[in-house]
C-alpha cells in the first residue's frame, strides 16, 4: 500500500502546482502590499491536473478525499518556494486578514493561554466584554455551556470560538479570583478596533514617543494623529518605536515615511523576475520633514518596519538605535481563491534607497527558521559591535556613509539586551509574575482603579511586590536561594509593578513605566538631548 500511495502523493503535489496556475489566471487578484495588480501566468499543461485527479477519483483502489490531497499539496508547494509564500485555508483566512484590518467582530478581549486555561489579559474599553463587567485576569473555562480548557486548546481554536458575525451571541463561563462559583455571561459580538499605536506621549521636554505595533489599514491615520497631538504638546523631536513590529502593508509604511522625507527622496523600490522596477519617492507634502527623529528597532522588527528604518537610515534622516532587524525583504501578493482560501505569493524583492535588499539568505530553510535563535546563542544580542551580516557588499547612504544589506537593518547605534537580573530563576518565575499581578489586581481592584498613574506608582512602590511574586511562584513549586534572589529581586519588583499598571490603566501607562528603565529608550533620549 505504501508503494502505491507515495508515488500518488508526490504526483498530486506536483500537479497541484499546475492547477494553482490555472486558478491564479482565472481569479481576481488582491495585492496586500500594494495597489498595483500583478500579472500572473497560466501554468496549464494539457489538463494533466484534471486528468490525474479524475483518474484517482474513478480508478484508484481506495477512496481518497481529493480536497484533502489538494490542501496538503498547496501548502507543500508554496513552502518549498521561500519562507513567506504560503497557502491560507478558507477557515483561517478571515482571522489572518483581521490582524491588519481596522476592526473585526468579536467580544473585545486580548488573551493568553496559561496553564491550559484562557486568561484575559486586557479588555477593550467600551467593547462588548467591558460593558458586561468582564475584567483582565478573568479566566474563560466554558464556551457555550461546554468546558473549554486543557492541553488541546490553542490560540487558533480560541479565536474561532470567540470571534463571529456582528450581533451574534456567545456564552462564556468565567472563573474569577475570590469567587467560588462560575460567572456566566452572554456576550453580543460587536466591532472591536485593532489599534496600531500602543502609546503616544511626551517622554521628555520637546520629545514625543510613539510605539507602533503593526502597519495595518488604520495605522497611518493613528500615527499621524499621534504626531499632531504631540506637536500640539510642544514636541519638535520624535522617537518612533518599531521594536517587535513584524510589519504589514507596504503602502501604509510609505505613507508614514512620507511625513518625514523631503520631496523626491527615495523611499523604496520593488523588482522581481516578472515585475519591472517600481519606485516610490516622497512627494514633499509631509508635515514633519524638519523635525528630529530617532527610530528604535530590534531583531523582531520586520518587513514594513525595516522599510521605515531603512528609508530613514539611507536618507540620513534619522538615527537608528537598537539591534539588527529581522531581515525580510520579500514582497507578497494575496490571491483570493473561489473556495474562500487564499495564496500569499512572493512576487518581488524590495530595495531601500541605497539599493540594498535586506532579505537574509533562505537557501537553507532549517537555518532560516533558527536564525533568530542563533543570534541568541552566538551572543550577538548581547554585543554592541557593529558589523556586516549576510552581504559583504558596501552600499552608501545619501551622505556617503557605508551600510550593508542581506541581513536586516543594522542600527547606527547598537544597544545590547539588558540581562541584569535575568537569572534562570527569573525565566522560570516570569509567567508566575504575570499571574500574580492579575491576582493582586483582582484582590485590590476597588482601591487601584481609583488611582491615576502617579498615585498608582507611588502606592506600588510601598508594596512587597517581590515577596508576593516569590510566594506565588513557591505555590507553583518554583524556588531559589538567597544569592540568586538578590541578583533578580529588583527586576521582579519592576515587572510586577509594570504588569499591575498595564492591567489597571492600559498599554500607554505600561510603556510610560516600562520605558523609564528600558536601556534602548534611555540611550536614545541621551542621544536626542545632545
Amino acid at each position: 500500500m505504501r508503494k502505491i500511495l507515495m508515488p500518488m502523493a508526490f504526483a498530486a503535489t506536483a500537479i497541484v502546482g499546475v492547477w494553482i496556475g490555472n486558478i491564479l489566471s482565472e481569479n481576481a487578484r488582491k495585492n496586500t502590499l500594494d495597489d498595483e495588480e500583478y500579472t500572473t501566468y497560466s501554468l496549464s499543461s494539457d489538463g494533466k491536473i484534471d486528468m490525474l485527479l479524475n483518474m484517482i477519483d474513478l480508478q484508484y483502489v481506495d477512496s481518497v478525499d481529493k480536497n484533502q490531497i489538494t490542501e496538503k499539496a498547496m501548502s507543500q508547494i508554496l513552502s518549498d518556494l521561500d519562507p513567506h509564500s504560503a497557502y491560507i485555508p478558507a477557515d483561517e483566512l478571515q482571522i489572518v486578514n483581521d490582524g491588519l484590518s481596522k476592526s473585526f467582530s468579536g467580544i473585545g478581549v486580548q488573551f493568553n493561554i496559561q496553564r491550559d486555561t484562557i486568561m484575559i489579559v486586557s479588555v477593550v474599553r467600551g467593547g462588548p466584554s467591558e460593558k458586561l463587567g468582564i475584567h483582565p485576569g478573568d479566566r474563560i473555562v466554558e464556551v457555550n455551556d461546554t468546558a473549554f480548557v486543557g492541553k488541546e486548546i490553542s490560540t487558533d481554536k480560541v479565536v474561532k470560538k470567540l470571534r463571529g458575525k456582528k450581533g451574534s451571541k456567545v456564552k462564556v463561563g468565567i472563573k474569577r479570583t475570590g469567587i467560588d462559583e462560575l460567572l456566566h455571561f452572554t456576550i453580543v459580538r460587536g466591532d472591536v478596533p485593532t489599534n496600531s499605536v500602543d502609546a503616544s506621549y511626551m517622554i521628555d521636554e520637546g520629545i514625543g514617543y510613539v510605539k507602533v505595533n503593526k502597519f495595518g489599514h488604520g495605522t497611518y491615520s493613528e500615527f499621524r494623529d499621534s504626531l499632531y497631538s504631540l506637536r500640539n504638546q510642544g514636541a519638535h523631536s520624535y522617537m518612533v518605536d518599531l521594536r517587535e513590529n513584524s510589519g504589514g502593508f507596504l503602502d501604509t509604511a510609505i505613507a508614514m515615511i512620507n511625513e518625514f522625507l523631503h520631496r523626491n527622496d527615495m523611499i523604496v523600490y520593488t523588482e522581481g523576475k516578472a515585475q519591472s522596477r517600481k519606485e516610490c519617492r516622497a512627494d514633499g507634502r509631509g508635515d514633519f520633514q524638519n523635525d528630529s527623529l530617532v527610530v528604535l528597532i530590534d531583531e523582531e522588527s520586520a518587513s514594513a518596519s525595516e522599510i521605515f528604518a531603512g528609508a530613514m537610515q539611507d536618507n540620513d534622516r534619522a538615527m537608528i538605535i537598537g539591534r539588527r532587524s529581522f531581515g525580510k525583504g520579500l514582497v507578497q501578493t494575496q490571491i483570493d481563491l473561489r473556495d474562500g482560501s487564499a495564496i500569499r505569493l512572493t512576487i518581488a524583492r524590495y530595495y531601500i534607497p541605497s539599493g540594498r535588499c535586506i532579505q537574509k539568505p533562505y537557501d537553507n530553510k532549517d537555518e532560516y527558521a533558527k536564525e533568530l535563535l542563533n543570534r541568541y546563542v552566538s551572543g550577538e544580542l548581547d554585543s554592541d559591535t557593529v558589523k556586516a551580516y549576510g552581504d559583504s557588499v558596501q552600499y552608501f547612504t545619501k551622505k556617503g556613509r557605508v551600510v550593508y544589506g542581506g541581513g536586516g537593518v543594522t542600527p547606527d547605534f547598537i544597544v545590547p539586551r539588558d540581562t541584569v537580573g535575568a537569572t534562570p530563576y527569573f525565566v522560570k518565575i516570569h509567567a508566575s509574575i504575570y499571574e500574580c499581578a492579575f491576582k493582586y489586581v483582582d484582590e485590590h481592584r476597588a482601591v487601584l482603579s481609583e488611582m491615576d498613574l502617579k498615585e498608582l506608582c507611588a502606592y506600588l512602590d510601598k508594596q512587597p511586590l517581590c515577596q508576593m511574586a516569590m510566594d506565588y511562584a513557591t505555590q507553583n513549586k518554583i524556588t531559589t536561594d538567597k544569592p540568586v534572589l538578590k541578583q533578580t529581586q529588583s527586576l521582579i519588583e519592576r515587572r510586577m509593578k509594570e504588569y499591575v499598571v498595564r492591567i489597571v490603566l492600559g498599554e500607554e501607562a505600561f510603556y510610560k513605566v516600562y520605558n523609564q528603565s528600558d536601556n534602548v529608550v534611555k540611550y536614545a533620549l541621551k542621544k536626542m538631548k545632545k
